[in-house]
């Protein structure tokens, strides 16, 4: 089976986190099916596809729809898909990381088990349920995928370690990492990428008013799961398409050191 693309090039639609709004990714997919040259722009999401809304299986089920009907689609591993793979054993996960606990108790991943129609806390239950297309994105989420105008990264990139070691390590993927940064850090939208980067990063992971351009990042996070208007950002145009909104947009949540959650 083919794994989820990790390079890629042309134009772009990059879609924030989903967190099962499945209804409104819906509305950025009819947006997208309107584009002159979708045929030729991949669309990339930055992470979180999972917890929080109302149907997170709906939402992987439409990502998976749209890999079989586009070639040019490609899906960022975010915090709560590492969580949700590792409790579910989809990669080897050191004896140190408690994915289970950390999953089920602080990540609003209730929806998730809902959506698969099986009780909270029932991992076994919950693998079993998993279409096996399912299984096979969760397993094999890359870290980033690069572009030659852009990276994509959940979280973004550490200002204080150098761009090369950064890179080196989101391609080989170190699952012995209990909190990778690149994944969870909150801190990263406020300082911004390394100097040394080539490229500006797009991410997500924390919720925002609006999309913001600068700072050597796009942050496209309008949601956060819990209302707003999801966003999608065409690239390189710097066009910003949204959903309708769902509930209060998201404040501007201020932003705690080593805040995993």
């Amino acid at each position: 089976m083919a794994s989820v693309p990790t390079r890629i090039d042309g134009p772009v639609a990059v879609i924030g986190d989903v967190h099962g709004q499945t209804s409104q990714l819906r509305e950025i997919i009819a947006q997208l099916a309107k584009l002159p040259d979708i045929h030729r722009r991949w669309i990339v999401f930055i992470g979180d596809i999972v917890d929080r809304g109302p149907d997170p299986a709906g939402a992987v089920n439409l990502y998976c729809d749209l890999a079989k009907q586009h070639d040019k689609v490609t899906w960022l591993c975010g915090n709560h898909e590492l969580a949700m793979a590792g409790s579910l054993g989809l990669f080897d996960v050191p004896d140190y990381i408690d994915f289970r606990g950390r999953w089920t108790s602080h990540y609003n991943s209730h929806s998730t088990f809902e959506s698969y129609g099986v009780q909270h806390n029932d991992l076994e239950g919950l693998r079993a349920a998993l279409p096996e297309d399912h299984v096979r994105f969760l397993s094999d989420l890359p870290w980033a995928i690069e572009h030659r105008e852009y990276l994509f990264v959940h979280a973004g990139l550490d200002r204080n370690i150098p761009f090369e070691t950064q890179i080196r390590i989101l391609r080989e993927r170190d699952y012995t990492l209990s909190h990778p940064p690149w994944l969870y850090s909150k801190d990263f939208i406020l300082k911004g990428p390394p100097p040394d980067c080539p490229v500006p990063v797009v991410i997500g992971h924390v919720a925002i008013p609006k999309v913001q351009f600068g700072n050597g990042t796009i942050a496209i996070d309008t949601t956060g799961g819990f209302g707003g208007a999801l966003s999608c950002v065409l690239l390189p145009e710097n066009i910003v398409l949204q959903s309708s909104f769902a509930g209060p947009a998201p404040a501007a949540a201020p932003v705690k050191k080593r805040s995993w959650w």
